[in-house]
């Protein structure tokens, strides 16, 4: 239905109009534009007023304040047009589901990689999980490590998850449900288990625990491209993965195994981070690059994957971590933690992308 209003000079304005001059913000991301890509939504024009909403396919969007006010702007220099109201939405769209499981209500599923362990993946899967959730994504986390569960500590809760039948019930912490295998046993416990135990505890993690509607679940995975690895490839529709590396060679040579596994699999490769690219002084705030600088930059452009960002070697980082609260949630301000929530809309984006580029399929 349409809502008219007339300008000064008595001609009409009308539901056209303001849709012809939106056509002109462009989604960076997508290259299109927002009419086309159907996010004006509820579009009004009342007394000089024009309202719609502006439906975006991520509350982490990394433009969104940009969208909205070239749209403002725009529609503000119509003829009659006295004020603009935008309400700003957001719908995760839903990569192809290939079957009825437990997980589907899950709209995307993440993997978080490395070749070799100590190069802060399990803190970067941490933190882009709590960065999705604090712009609003319903979210969940699963580590995946099996045998060096890590993330009850950053999340700052070790107790058992409850069970409802036969179901496990996520915990929650950090705006985010998640399960770990280190809440289902003593911290202290070594787990010596040989792979098909470990393929086993995934699949339990994955398909025996009440989820409920996410936006995104982040996996966590274990170092190196072992049966954790080929369970998840090969039981769930990955989204994609993004691989952690570090800057020096060694780092980056031995992440890019993990990288070409994926490949291997047919799991996209959503982009690079490249973790500890540099040290900042706690005195003098100067930063020095100890182990090597732009090699996870250099590696992304020479497979023409996205490059998501470097994060610092910053004791705040690891502080948080310990004390269970991640740095986007306690320091979102500070340069670590505006680093790292940029890297998590660049990922996002990386999925709103995808999941255009890929059809989704309708399951009966």
């Amino acid at each position: 239905m349409a809502f008219w209003n007339k300008d000064d000079k008595g001609v009409a304005l009308g539901e056209e109009q303001v849709l012809n001059v939106l056509k002109k913000v462009q989604d960076p991301d997508l290259h299109k534009d927002i009419v086309s890509l159907g996010f004006i939504r509820n579009l009004k024009i009342d007394n000089g007023t024009v309202a719609f909403d502006l439906n975006l396919t991520t509350p982490a969007c990394p433009v969104k304040d940009q969208m909205r006010d070239e749209a403002v702007a725009l529609v503000k220099a119509l003829p009659g047009v006295q004020n603009v109201e935008i309400k700003m939405t957001s719908e995760v769209r839903q990569t192809p589901q290939l079957d009825k499981s437990a997980l589907k209500g899950v709209r995307n599923i993440v993997a978080v990689g490395s070749g070799k362990g100590g190069v802060g993946k399990s803190t970067m899967a941490v933190n882009i999980a709590a960065s999705l959730g604090a712009a609003g994504a319903r979210v969940g986390l699963l580590d995946g490590d099996i045998y060096g569960p890590t993330t009850p500590i950053m999340l700052g809760l070790d107790l058992p998850p409850k069970s409802v039948g036969n179901r496990m019930i996520p915990q929650e912490a950090a705006g985010l449900k998640f399960i770990s295998m280190g809440l289902l046993v003593k911290s202290e416990q070594p787990l010596i288990w040989r792979g098909p135990m470990a393929h086993k505890a995934l699949q339990q993690c994955l398909f025996d625990v009440d989820w409920g509607e996410l936006d995104y679940l982040v996996v966590d995975l274990p170092p190196g491209t072992g049966d954790v690895h080929l369970t998840l490839a090969q039981a769930v529709p990955l989204t994609g993965a993004v691989i952690v590396s570090t800057p020096q060679d060694v780092g980056l040579r031995i992440s890019m195994k993990t990288l070409r596994m994926f490949q291997q699999t047919r799991v996209p490769i959503l982009g690079i981070i490249e973790n500890m690219s540099y040290y900042i002084c706690p005195h003098c705030n100067s930063q020095d690059h100890i182990f090597g600088h732009g090699g996870g930059r250099r590696a992304a452009e020479q497979l023409g994957i996205p490059f998501f960002g470097e994060v610092p070697l910053d004791l705040a980082i690891r502080t948080q971590s310990d004390i269970g609260s991640p740095i986007v949630l306690a320091q979102p301000n500070s340069p670590s933690g505006r680093t790292l929530r940029e890297i998590a809309e660049r990922v996002a984006a990386q999925i709103s992308i995808r999941s255009y580029e890929t059809p989704v399929l309708e399951v009966e």
